[in-house]
């Protein structure tokens, strides 16, 4: 859990305890040989079927979350002509409307940016282990179980 990283520095290429910011990952996968870039931003919302949010708690096994991530990197570059991509999440506490994590990828063709992009952040809620805890007004904290993306495919 991110907790026993405090002494380790978790500003990791893939993971993050720090403020991610929207054009350094837009400028990140700049490529001459792109004609498109698809990018997805997830933000903590301020509403949850269990009440009004307040903020969420990320938390991650590091090393393992890194690997995961590094090797859906790898499938993208392998089922479609990316020319760039650049995959980050934010851990600790953070507040409504901040960014939780930025996918971005750049194609020569926009089907391709899309799908690459979407096949990402699929493949990261599905298998990357990081687990969220929502914080509820009033005091309550709610652990969180992912979306069941599998709809989406392959």
């Amino acid at each position: 859990m991110c907790g026993e990283f405090k002494d380790k520095q978790i500003h990791a290429k893939r993971i993050t305890a720090a403020k991610i910011h929207p054009l350094k990952i837009l400028n990140s996968v700049k490529d001459k040989n792109a004609g498109a870039t698809a990018i997805f931003f997830g933000t903590v919302r301020e509403h949850s079927e269990m009440g009004k949010i307040i903020g969420m708690t990320y938390e991650t096994y590091l090393e393992m979350a890194e690997d995961k991530m590094k090797r859906i990197e790898s499938i993208l570059s392998h089922k479609w002509n990316i020319k760039r991509v650049r995959m980050i999440h934010r851990i600790g506490n953070l507040s409504v409307g901040d960014v939780s994590i930025a996918v971005a990828v750049s194609a020569p063709h926009r089907s391709e940016a899309f799908s690459a992009c979407r096949y990402a952040i699929e493949k990261i809620k599905r298998e990357v282990p990081i687990w969220k805890k929502e914080k509820i007004v009033g005091g309550k904290e709610i652990w969180v179980k992912g979306e069941d993306s599998r709809k989406y495919g392959e």
